[in-house]
């Protein structure tokens, strides 16, 4: 898949087949990531590919916490056609998705360096994104996971001197969504030249 076909075909898949994703396959993502720039050229991440069990105890925190958030659900546009219970169910799974990618960065004293770590570790995310995308593989970024960073680190063994940036489901999509409509597509309001 050409580039920016990828770029537009990119979406928030929540259903996966359970068919297995070739290691190879998975090496060929994280080694795109690999290639994202960064911050003072440290490429400042790591990736934690995970599967079988341990996607289910990462899935019991993320369910808790969509039960809690979603207490008072207002099923918005931005959710997609996600009702409270599919959100759960994805939550405590992660979509059925054989594997689990965490993106970590260092953790940093300042905020200067914070922010560049978080911007470079991002950039791979998104780099990983595009790969998978690419590969007919479908992902999902995620934050929400994060609201119970002292499971993660405890299932994953995650140290104190790594930050959690994002999560992601790779596998096969069972469901690829309808892409959102862009805010203003033709970048009237989003762009401002100077010169």
């Amino acid at each position: 898949m050409e580039l920016f076909e990828a770029i537009h075909a990119r979406r928030a898949v929540r259903k996966y087949r359970p068919d297995p994703v070739p290691k190879e396959e998975i090496q060929k993502i994280l080694d795109a990531a690999n290639q994202a720039p960064s911050a003072m050229n440290l490429q400042q991440w790591e990736f934690v590919v995970v599967t079988g069990e341990k996607i289910r105890e990462m899935g019991g925190s993320y369910r808790a916490i969509v039960e809690e958030f979603t207490r008072n659900w207002d099923p918005s546009p931005l959710r997609g056609s996600l009702s409270r219970e599919e959100f759960i169910r994805f939550a405590a799974s992660y979509g059925g998705a054989p594997v689990v990618i965490v993106v970590l960065t260092n953790a940093a004293d300042t905020d200067d360096f914070r922010r560049a770590n978080l911007e470079s570790a991002s950039a791979a995310m998104e780099n990983l994104m595009l790969a998978a995308t690419a590969l007919g593989l479908g992902t999902c970024w995620m934050t929400g996971p994060l609201r119970d960073e002292k499971a993660l680190r405890r299932i994953l063994a995650i140290p104190e001197d790594r930050e959690l940036v994002a999560v992601t489901p790779l596998g096969y999509p069972e469901v690829v969504p309808a892409g959102q409509p862009r805010h203003d597509p033709e970048l009237v309001q989003k762009v401002r030249w100077v010169g």
